[in-house]
């Protein structure tokens, strides 16, 4: 099945393993980020199965799940500042040197009429300076946006103030995206390049989902 990318008003955009090459980058992080503060090798990796179980939820929910289920310490604001503050510092390098999906710039040349946006699990000031800094959020008129909002709170937002038009697609990797489309009544489209779903193949499969390997792939 192929996605007719021309007729939406509004295309929306995951960020890590759509647009930019950095699942790997993220994931790398969140051990790093939890063995440089105190944890055992064993903990920080259940940190890192939590994320990838849960691609697309926000840091925030993780990091308050790795405090309160994994290493069980209390869930304070000072507790969770610190984790965020060595994970944005372990991130930084990373997402200014991970790829950028191929075809980018052609496939916003052949969708002049919509807006588009980026709607990440990552923190929304993070995004909107890397992608300053890496000359891309000219790409996305519609807004660039990421937590600590959820993705159902910006789709339902963005659609009530009528910067997201239907009909939209929303470009995803993860079982969240495509729940968090199908909510907000959106199409969707897998991407699977780059995405960190082990069973991605059996999910569409069950859901009838439309999938592409890349951002390129829907030039076609």
């Amino acid at each position: 099945m192929q996605i007719d990318i021309k007729k939406y008003k509004s295309i929306v955009f995951d960020c890590d393993g759509v647009v930019l090459d950095s699942n790997v980058v993220k994931t790398e992080a969140y051990f790093r980020t939890a063995k440089n503060l105190g944890a055992t090798d064993v903990e920080a990796q259940a940190l890192v199965d939590y994320h990838v179980r849960l691609g697309g939820i926000s840091r925030y929910h993780k990091f308050d799940y790795y405090l309160r289920e994994i290493v069980h310490q209390p869930v304070t604001d000072g507790a969770i500042q610190a984790l965020l503050n060595e994970f944005a510092r372990e991130l930084e390098v990373g997402l200014m040197e991970c790829g950028v999906a191929d075809g980018l710039v052609a496939l916003r040349d052949i969708t002049p009429q919509a807006n588009w946006m980026i709607l990440s699990g990552g923190d929304q000031q993070e995004i909107r300076t890397l992608f300053a800094k890496r000359d891309l959020a000219k790409y996305f008129d519609g807004g660039l946006f990421g937590s600590p909002d959820n993705k159902d709170t910006v789709l339902a937002r963005e659609k009530a103030s009528g910067n997201l038009q239907l009909p939209a697609l929303f470009i995803g990797d993860s079982k969240y995206d495509f729940e968090a489309a199908t909510r907000a009544g959106l199409d969707f489209v897998f991407l699977s390049d780059w995405t960190e779903v082990a069973d991605w193949k059996i999910f569409c499969a069950q859901e009838n989902i439309v999938v592409a390997l890349n951002v390129k792939s829907l030039l076609r």
